[in-house]
Parts: C-alpha cells; sequence; structure tokens
C-alpha cells in the first residue's frame, strides 16, 4: 500500500474518540481524489503500552533499573502479576466489549487498587444502585490511572493519558527545553511510538506526513515523530498543523524547529494542506504555500500565496472517519463533573456547524484570529447531509459540534432537518447563554436529540460581564438555564475568575450567583478556571483599557501566546483557586448549598453582597414577550383525538370539542369551541414539522379570521391554546 499523504494524531488527546482534525483533512482529500491514510497514534501507543505484554516490558523494565520506589509504586510492582493477568480484560471491558466483566469489577475484588483508590469515595452515593456499568468504568479507570502514576515515577515523567509532556510545551517561549529533551535518548513511551510509526511508514511508504498538534501535551511526540522521519527517511516532507501553531507558533523564528518539520501551516488546512501535497508531488514550488512556514537559507520564512484561496465549508467534504480502529477506542470516566463524563466517556462524531464565532467579541478570546473572527454557517441541509454518511461510516449516531458558540438560528434549521428526516441521534454543542434560547426552542433542540449544552457564564458578574463584552447578564443566564433544563438538556458552565480588576468582592458575589444557580436546578455541571491573557485578545493587544500591564513585551523565537500580566487592582487570585474549585464539586453532588461561603476557604473572604433569592426572583419573573408576527409556527406532535359533545347553561347550548394529544408519556386534553377546534386541527396540519412550508404567526391570524372567527390573540395567547407547547405546538 503506498499513499501521498499520511495524517497524523500524535499521542496524546481522548481515548474515547478520535480527535476530529485529520478526519476533516481526509474528508477535503477526498473531494480532490487524493489518497491518504491516518492514524491516531495516542489510541495505538496506549493500546501496545495497556496490553499483556506492554505490561510486561513495563514492570521489567522497572525491575532492571532496580531504583527506591515510593511505597505506592513498590506495591504495584509486588502485584505485578495482578496487573498483567487483569490488563487486557480491563482493556477489553472500557472498549465496550465485555459489558457482563462490570459486576465482577464492582466487587472491587478483581482488579489491584493502589493511591488512586484513596480519593474513592462512596460509590452507590455518586452511581445509585443502578449505575453498574458507569461505576465499572470508574474503578477501571482509577486503575488505569495508578499504573499511569507508576509510569510517571518509575519511566517517564512527562507521562500523561492526554497532557504528555505538557509542561514543555505549554508556553514555550524558548525552544531551548523541548530541543533538550529531543536530543535525550528515548524513553518507554517513545520507543513504543517510534516502533508503531516506523510499521506504518514502511507500509504506507508516503510523500508528505502531516501532523495535527491541537494542544500543548501533543507537541513533544510530534516532534519526536517529525525526528524519527527525517532521520529514517529523509525524503519524505513532514508538516505540523493543528491548533497550537495556529495560536502558538505565529511568530516562530527559531531554525532548529525545522530540523523536524519541514513546514509549519496555519490556520484553516485544507487549502495549504493541498498545496504541500502539490510540492511533494513536485508539481510546484515554495512559493505556491499557503499560510506555511519553511526554512531558507538557514532562516525563517512564512509564505503566503495570495493567489490561492480558501475553500468555503460547503466544499470541504464530509470529515471521513476511516482507517481509524473505531472498535478500539476507550470510554473512561473519571468522575470530575456531568461534562466531562461526556468528554471521556462514549463516541462521539465532531463536527462544526460554521466557521468562526457568530459573536467574536468576548475580550479575553483570540476574536483577531481568522479561525473565530471569519464567520461562515453551512446550511443545515448539508449539515445532516454529512451526519447521515458519517453514522454510516462509523456506526456511531452521538454527535458533538465544537463550534466555539454554535448559532441558535442554525441550531433551530438543524433540529427542524433532523425531525424531518427522523434522524435517531444524541447531539451536544457549545453555545452563548443569549435570550435566543426560548422555551419553545430548548424543546425543539430537545426533541432533535439535544442532550446538553455547555457554555461561558465566565464572571457570574454584571460588570464583568459587560467589561468582558460577552453580551449577556447573570439574570439572563438564569432565565435560559430555565429553558434547557426544564426542556431535559444538561447544561454545563465555564466559569472564569481573575479577569482584570476582578475585586475579591466580586469573586465571592460570582461564587454566590453560582451557588444559587446550582440551587435552583437550572445549572448541572461547571469548572472554574483562572483568566490568562494571551497575545491575539483584546485584553492582550490593549492591556491599557482594562488596567493590567503586560510583564513583558519581548516576543519568543518559539511559541507565543499566553502573557503574564500584572493587575493592580485587583485581587491575588490564586489564592481563590482551591476554594472555588472545591465548593463546585460539592455543589455538582448537591453538598454544602446551604452551606455559607467562607467554609471553602482557609483564609478570611467578604461577606457577599448578592441577595440569597437573588437568583429565585429572577426565574419568578414573568420572562414572556409577545411573539413577532414574522415567529415561525411548527407543530412536532400527531393529530389529535377529537370528540364534540354539546354544552348547556341556563337554557343556551353550544358546540364543544375536546382535542386529546397523546405522546410517548401520556396525553394532554383541552376543551374549546368547536369552530376554534375545526380552525385548529386544520391548522396543526398545515404547520406540521412534515410539511416544508413553514407559516409564520401572520399566516395563521389571517387564516383564522378568513375562517369567521374572531379575537386571535384572544384566543391564541391564553389557555387552553397556550398550553400546547406541551403536545409540541412551538413558536420559533
Amino acid at each position: 500500500m503506498s499513499v501521498p499523504v499520511f495524517l497524523i494524531t500524535p499521542p496524546f488527546t481522548q481515548l474515547n474518540t478520535p480527535y476530529p482534525a485529520t478526519a476533516y483533512l481526509k474528508g477535503f482529500l477526498n473531494t480532490k481524489h487524493i489518497p491518504s491514510f491516518q492514524s491516531d497514534l495516542g489510541l495505538e501507543v496506549t493500546l501496545q503500552l495497556f496490553c499483556k505484554q506492554g505490561l510486561q516490558q513495563l514492570f521489567g523494565r522497572i525491575n532492571r533499573q532496580n531504583l527506591p520506589l515510593s511505597a505506592n509504586a513498590a506495591r504495584m510492582v509486588a502485584l505485578q502479576d495482578v496487573y498483567i493477568d487483569t490488563i487486557n480484560d480491563a482493556i477489553t471491558f472500557l472498549q465496550g466489549h465485555n459489558p457482563t466483566l462490570g459486576r465482577r469489577i464492582c466487587t472491587r475484588d478483581f482488579l489491584p487498587e493502589a493511591s488512586r483508590f484513596d480519593q474513592l469515595g462512596d460509590l452507590d452515593w455518586a452511581f445509585g444502585t443502578m449505575g453498574m456499568q458507569d461505576k465499572a468504568k470508574h474503578i477501571a479507570t482509577m486503575y488505569l490511572e495508578d499504573l499511569s502514576d507508576l509510569i510517571q515515577e518509575c519511566v517517564d515523567g512527562h507521562f500523561g493519558f492526554s497532557r504528555y509532556a505538557e509542561k514543555l510545551g505549554r508556553s514555550a517561549n524558548s525552544f531551548n527545553d523541548l530541543y533538550n529533551a529531543l536530543q535525550q535518548g528515548y524513553t518507554f513511551i517513545d520507543e513504543l511510538l517510534v516502533t508503531l510509526l516506523q510499521g506504518h511508514m514502511q507500509r504506507l511508504q508516503p510523500k508528505l506526513v502531516a501532523i495535527s498538534v491541537p494542544f500543548p501535551g501533543n507537541l513533544y511526540t510530534s516532534l519526536r515523530c517529525g525526528q524519527w522521519i527525517k532521520q529514517h527517511y529523509p525524503q519524505v516532507k513532514v508538516a505540523m498543523g493543528g491548533g497550537f501553531a495556529n495560536t502558538e507558533l505565529r511568530s516562530i523564528s527559531d531554525p532548529r524547529v525545522f530540523e523536524f518539520y519541514d513546514f509549519i501551516a496555519l490556520d484553516d488546512g485544507e487549502a495549504p494542506l493541498e498545496q504541500l501535497v502539490q510540492l511533494a508531488e513536485g508539481l510546484s514550488t515554495a512559493d505556491a504555500l499557503k499560510r506555511t512556514f519553511t526554512l531558507r537559507d538557514g532562516a525563517v520564512h512564512y509564505v503566503n500565496n495570495k493567489n490561492c484561496h480558501d475553500y468555503k465549508q460547503g466544499q470541504v467534504g464530509t470529515p471521513d472517519y476511516s482507517d481509524f480502529l473505531l472498535n478500539k477506542y476507550i470510554s473512561a470516566i473519571e468522575l470530575v463533573n456531568p461534562m466531562h463524563q461526556m468528554w471521556s466517556d462514549g463516541r462521539w462524531n465532531k463536527l462544526t456547524m460554521a466557521h468562526g464565532c457568530y459573536w467574536a467579541k468576548c475580550t479575553f478570546c483570540d476574536i483577531s484570529l481568522d479561525y473565530i473572527k471569519l464567520y461562515e454557517p453551512i446550511a443545515a441541509n448539508l449539515l445532516a447531509d454529512r451526519m447521515e454518511e458519517m453514522m454510516k461510516q462509523t456506526g456511531q449516531n452521538g454527535f458533538h459540534f465544537v463550534d466555539e458558540a454554535a448559532p441558535p438560528a442554525l441550531m433551530r434549521a438543524l433540529a427542524l432537518e433532523i425531525i424531518r428526516r427522523r434522524l435517531v441521534l444524541s447531539w451536544w454543542a457549545n453555545v452563548r447563554f443569549e435570550k435566543s434560547f426560548t422555551r419553545d426552542l430548548c424543546l425543539l433542540l430537545k426533541q432533535s436529540g439535544c442532550i446538553a449544552v455547555s457554555g461561558g457564564l465566565e464572571v457570574a458578574s454584571d460588570r464583568l460581564l459587560a467589561l468582558i463584552q460577552k453580551g449577556i447578564t447573570v439574570a439572563q443566564v438564569a432565565q435560559v438555564n430555565r429553558h434547557f433544563t426544564q426542556a431535559g438538556i444538561m447544561v454545563h458552565a465555564y466559569l472564569m475568575y481573575g479577569f482584570p480588576t476582578q475585586t475579591e468582592q466580586e469573586t465571592i458575589d460570582s461564587l454566590e450567583m453560582v451557588r444559587q444557580l446550582f440551587a435552583a436546578g437550572v445549572l448541572q455541571s461547571a469548572f472554574w478556571h483562572l483568566f490568562t491573557m494571551t497575545v491575539h485578545s483584546p485584553v492582550g493587544m490593549q492591556p491599557e483599557q482594562y488596567q493590567v500591564k503586560r510583564a513583558s513585551t519581548a516576543v519568543g523565537t518559539f511559541a507565543n501566546n499566553d502573557l503574564v500580566h500584572i493587575d493592580e487592582t485587583g485581587a491575588d487570585h490564586e489564592k481563590f483557586a482551591f476554594g472555588l474549585k472545591k465548593s463546585l464539586l460539592n455543589y455538582m453532588h448537591a453538598i454544602g448549598l446551604d452551606e455559607p461561603l467562607h467554609k471553602w476557604f482557609d483564609f478570611k473572604v467578604p461577606k457577599t453582597k448578592v441577595p440569597p433569592d437573588y437568583i429565585q426572583k429572577v426565574l419568578e419573573q414573568d420572562a414572556y414577550t409577545q411573539p413577532k408576527p414574522t415567529t415561525k409556527v411548527i407543530y412536532l406532535g400527531r393529530s389529535p383525538i377529537v370528540e364534540h359533545f354539546t354544552k348547556s347553561k341556563k337554557g343556551s347550548s353550544w358546540e364543544m370539542t375536546n382535542l386529546t394529544f397523546i405522546d410517548k408519556k401520556g396525553k394532554h386534553t383541552i376543551g374549546i369551541d368547536r369552530g376554534q377546534a375545526d380552525w385548529l386541527v386544520e391548522t396543526l396540519n398545515a404547520v406540521s414539522i412534515a410539511n416544508k412550508k413553514v407559516l409564520t404567526l401572520q399566516d395563521l391570524m389571517e387564516s383564522y379570521h378568513a375562517a369567521g372567527l374572531q379575537h386571535f390573540e384572544l384566543f391564541w395567547d391564553n389557555k387552553p391554546v397556550s398550553t400546547l407547547y406541551k403536545a409540541g405546538l412551538l413558536q420559533l
């Protein structure tokens, strides 16, 4: 087998699902009829390590070293035969191929336990009596984490399942540490990596190897791959791109990096990759490259052929997941929070609804970069076509939309398309908590298979949200999250502390807002992170506007993104980290919601100034807004059962109708005047989801009056018709 292009995701990203970058590129190459092969080397190395033979090699190496061991490592070495005998079964279980083993794992006498199990809480409380599979996955995950600790201590201090050598790659303004590490002999993990790489190279004989590096934790292994290829296949071109390059390497000038790569490409990969293929095939010169760094005469040069244009989203093809070992991915449960569980458990096909961000105003975000500021949505019917194609290819019907923020209007259009096609799938997405997410839109999203959303609440302070230019308020977030939650969609919030000028009082008040959101049941999952100033964000580009200073204006020769900043007006933010995270962990398990906030900190903090019922009062407010005449009306349910009857009172009688709507959970009955009922039944058929033509509220009002009926608003906006959203009559 020989292919022109070998696409690599180096160790390590996720173990439960392929990182989608190479699948996107392979799908694009398919549209150009360019053969390619892709490999998730992170998964392959993991499987090579965590198997009977891999552990035999691991423990053999540890035994030969004869080094002093911690008590924890010594315990594991003493139990090495148990680890070796159980590893294949544990991995098979986590791959979903042997579910019955879960019962034995849950007995806690099958898998050996080391220090990770010291922090294991009451699993019956955490998972309940019915969550045996999840409980077993969590135990097996802790078992693998124990082995990870052993590897770190004894054979490879850089090891981590998703953050391998991350410290070397994060904010590496200088290439020195990485370069020195790469001059050392191979680690145990390096040996496994290059052995697998060697097998692929011998079989594929590519002309171009394209390595995607999304995170700092992939950087070191990508360099190891490039180093090995340059040593053993010097005629093969090696290109690197991905999220890390897009944010960190935009000003790279260290020529030593090009001992490992021939090229570093930025931003959207399709057009740059096409030009690199042309160059590797001898069909073009380096002058034709698109957004690509290369070495000329010993110096780093940036080449950007202005005559080469990027592709529209409708032209890049459907992501292609072939070549991946799809039945061998590992579902782990670390039990951090519900959203993180979704990240690590189960297979998800990754897609984007749009290129870039439709908001693109948040001042902490890298909105100056093209991958955020250039917004281009994808048509809903094309998205649905791609989803159907991917489901057929992968056998999986779960989708994670990885947009910066999925556009509400496009989410609505996609949901309608999914329902019309009667596709059975589950999906989740990143969103902005904006008022467009009405009760009815959330019900529509749920009906289409949306199970969760994640979005940035950031600092739960209206002053700081305005400074961030988030375009939301805390009250708005609470109301929107209620809509999601009542529809049955889980909500995860990204939380931030340490934004410029944030005071201790605002940090505590923000925590109080978060506490109340959990207590009200409108937030199910969240995660705190410390603000980091980046060079491509408005704060990083104009720090004086935010009353902060850059600690240094020097530009490094390698990675340049994260900036050290000085906030002379704000609090000592880092001291809040432990208390914020501890409180959140408890809130997610409905613990400590009535405790005073100072309980979570080991230093004195100010009392909150937020009224204790602030969120509750916000949720009690009538959030109803009069729909516009252009509002679209959609009916998702079945035709109702119609029962006519005559009602009499004081010698007068008139015809009435009961309409009974039956759904999966029960039934909903309303009684109205027969004339209105006849019109409503006919209208429900007209606005049914099955019909391509969509009617507006204005269309319905005109139809109502044309039928000789009066007082449309009185009929439509009040009970019992206003309760029909429960039966699937939605205003969008």
